[in-house]
Protein backbone atom coordinates (compact mmCIF):
# COMPACT_ATOMS: atom_id res chain seq x y z
CA UNK A 1 0.00 0.00 0.00
CA UNK A 2 1.20 3.68 -0.84
CA UNK A 3 0.50 6.70 1.04
CA UNK A 4 0.20 9.69 -0.79
CA UNK A 5 -1.05 13.51 0.24
CA UNK A 6 -2.92 14.49 -2.62
CA UNK A 7 -5.27 17.52 -2.92
CA UNK A 8 -4.74 17.86 1.24
CA UNK A 9 -6.47 14.47 1.61
CA UNK A 10 -5.27 11.83 2.96
CA UNK A 11 -5.32 8.80 0.24
CA UNK A 12 -4.09 5.65 -0.14
CA UNK A 13 -3.97 3.28 -3.39
CA UNK A 14 -3.28 -0.48 -3.92
CA UNK A 15 -0.53 -0.81 -5.51
CA UNK A 16 1.55 -4.15 -4.07
CA UNK A 17 -1.54 -5.96 -2.91
CA UNK A 18 -4.55 -7.75 -4.96
CA UNK A 19 -6.29 -7.10 -1.81
CA UNK A 20 -10.29 -6.06 -2.71
CA UNK A 21 -11.24 -5.42 0.93
CA UNK A 22 -9.51 -2.65 0.52
CA UNK A 23 -11.22 0.68 0.38
CA UNK A 24 -9.35 3.28 -2.20
CA UNK A 25 -10.16 6.69 -0.83
CA UNK A 26 -10.44 9.69 -3.58
CA UNK A 27 -10.49 13.20 -3.26
CA UNK A 28 -13.17 15.14 -5.23
CA UNK A 29 -12.40 15.65 -9.02
CA UNK A 30 -10.26 18.68 -9.60
CA UNK A 31 -13.74 20.41 -11.13
CA UNK A 32 -15.65 19.30 -8.21
CA UNK A 33 -12.74 21.19 -6.06
CA UNK A 34 -12.36 24.46 -8.52
CA UNK A 35 -16.59 24.56 -8.40
CA UNK A 36 -16.43 25.14 -4.45
CA UNK A 37 -13.30 27.47 -4.60
CA UNK A 38 -14.82 29.76 -6.94
CA UNK A 39 -18.39 29.63 -5.20
CA UNK A 40 -16.39 30.33 -2.03
CA UNK A 41 -14.33 33.35 -3.70
CA UNK A 42 -17.28 34.69 -5.38
CA UNK A 43 -19.21 34.34 -2.14
CA UNK A 44 -16.68 36.31 -0.32
CA UNK A 45 -16.24 39.14 -3.28
CA UNK A 46 -20.17 39.88 -3.26
CA UNK A 47 -20.18 40.19 0.44
CA UNK A 48 -17.48 43.04 0.20
CA UNK A 49 -18.84 44.60 -2.84
CA UNK A 50 -21.78 45.47 -0.51
CA UNK A 51 -20.33 48.53 1.05
CA UNK A 52 -19.73 50.15 -2.49
CA UNK A 53 -23.39 48.83 -3.86
CA UNK A 54 -24.90 50.51 -0.92
CA UNK A 55 -24.38 54.05 -2.35
CA UNK A 56 -25.99 52.83 -5.28
CA UNK A 57 -29.60 50.66 -5.51
CA UNK A 58 -30.57 48.41 -2.62
CA UNK A 59 -31.52 45.68 -5.51
CA UNK A 60 -28.07 45.46 -6.04
CA UNK A 61 -26.87 45.23 -2.24
CA UNK A 62 -29.52 42.25 -2.03
CA UNK A 63 -28.80 40.33 -5.43
CA UNK A 64 -25.03 40.68 -3.96
CA UNK A 65 -26.09 39.30 -0.94
CA UNK A 66 -27.52 36.79 -1.80
CA UNK A 67 -25.01 35.36 -3.91
CA UNK A 68 -22.99 35.60 -1.31
CA UNK A 69 -25.06 34.26 1.24
CA UNK A 70 -25.75 30.95 -1.09
CA UNK A 71 -21.82 31.11 -2.12
CA UNK A 72 -21.04 30.54 1.70
CA UNK A 73 -23.36 27.93 2.08
CA UNK A 74 -21.59 25.82 -1.01
CA UNK A 75 -18.41 26.77 0.31
CA UNK A 76 -18.28 25.86 3.71
CA UNK A 77 -20.88 23.34 3.70
CA UNK A 78 -18.01 21.65 1.41
CA UNK A 79 -15.38 22.40 3.94
CA UNK A 80 -17.04 20.57 6.43
CA UNK A 81 -17.69 17.67 4.93
CA UNK A 82 -13.84 17.48 3.92
CA UNK A 83 -12.89 18.13 7.39
CA UNK A 84 -14.88 15.75 8.67
CA UNK A 85 -14.09 12.76 5.93
CA UNK A 86 -10.57 13.46 7.29
CA UNK A 87 -10.69 13.58 10.87
CA UNK A 88 -13.12 10.32 9.93
CA UNK A 89 -9.74 8.66 8.32
CA UNK A 90 -7.88 9.73 11.25
CA UNK A 91 -9.95 8.18 14.08
CA UNK A 92 -11.23 5.14 12.05
CA UNK A 93 -7.88 3.77 10.89
CA UNK A 94 -5.61 4.82 13.59
CA UNK A 95 -3.39 7.18 11.77
CA UNK A 96 -1.80 9.01 15.32
CA UNK A 97 -0.74 5.80 16.58
CA UNK A 98 0.30 4.25 13.45
CA UNK A 99 2.70 6.79 12.78
CA UNK A 100 4.02 6.86 16.52
CA UNK A 101 4.88 3.59 15.38
CA UNK A 102 6.89 4.35 12.13
CA UNK A 103 10.62 3.81 12.65
CA UNK A 104 11.76 3.97 9.51
CA UNK A 105 11.28 7.58 8.59
CA UNK A 106 13.42 10.69 8.88
CA UNK A 107 12.60 11.89 12.80
CA UNK A 108 11.47 15.65 11.14
CA UNK A 109 9.65 13.87 8.62
CA UNK A 110 7.99 11.81 11.34
CA UNK A 111 7.30 15.05 13.22
CA UNK A 112 5.64 16.71 10.88
CA UNK A 113 3.40 13.63 9.69
CA UNK A 114 1.92 13.33 13.09
CA UNK A 115 1.47 16.76 13.55
CA UNK A 116 -0.68 17.06 9.77
CA UNK A 117 -2.72 13.78 11.01
CA UNK A 118 -2.83 15.00 14.55
CA UNK A 119 -4.53 18.68 13.76
CA UNK A 120 -6.33 16.52 11.26
CA UNK A 121 -8.75 15.27 13.82
CA UNK A 122 -7.82 17.92 16.56
CA UNK A 123 -8.55 21.18 14.35
CA UNK A 124 -11.77 23.32 15.20
CA UNK A 125 -11.89 24.63 11.61
CA UNK A 126 -14.48 21.98 10.67
CA UNK A 127 -16.87 23.48 13.58
CA UNK A 128 -15.85 27.03 11.95
CA UNK A 129 -17.11 25.94 8.67
CA UNK A 130 -19.95 23.75 10.03
CA UNK A 131 -21.12 27.03 11.70
CA UNK A 132 -21.00 29.52 9.13
CA UNK A 133 -22.69 26.49 6.74
CA UNK A 134 -25.90 26.46 9.18
CA UNK A 135 -25.72 30.15 10.10
CA UNK A 136 -25.88 31.21 6.29
CA UNK A 137 -28.47 28.73 5.53
CA UNK A 138 -30.80 30.39 8.43
CA UNK A 139 -29.80 33.81 7.36
CA UNK A 140 -30.75 32.72 3.57
CA UNK A 141 -33.95 30.83 5.19
CA UNK A 142 -34.95 34.05 6.87
CA UNK A 143 -33.93 36.71 4.18
CA UNK A 144 -36.39 34.89 1.61
CA UNK A 145 -39.05 34.85 4.35
CA UNK A 146 -38.69 38.62 4.74
CA UNK A 147 -38.47 39.82 0.87
CA UNK A 148 -42.07 37.07 0.65
CA UNK A 149 -43.52 38.69 3.43
CA UNK A 150 -42.45 42.22 1.84
CA UNK A 151 -40.80 43.60 5.31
Amino acid sequence: MTWLLEGAVLCYIKTMSKDKSLKVIEPNSKPVRLFFFIAGMVATIAYRIIIVLNFYNPLWVKISWYIGTVGFIFYFGHRFRVAQKRANLVKDLQLIEAVEKIESMDAQKKLALHYLVKTSLTSKSRWNSAIIFILSLLALIIGIALDISGV
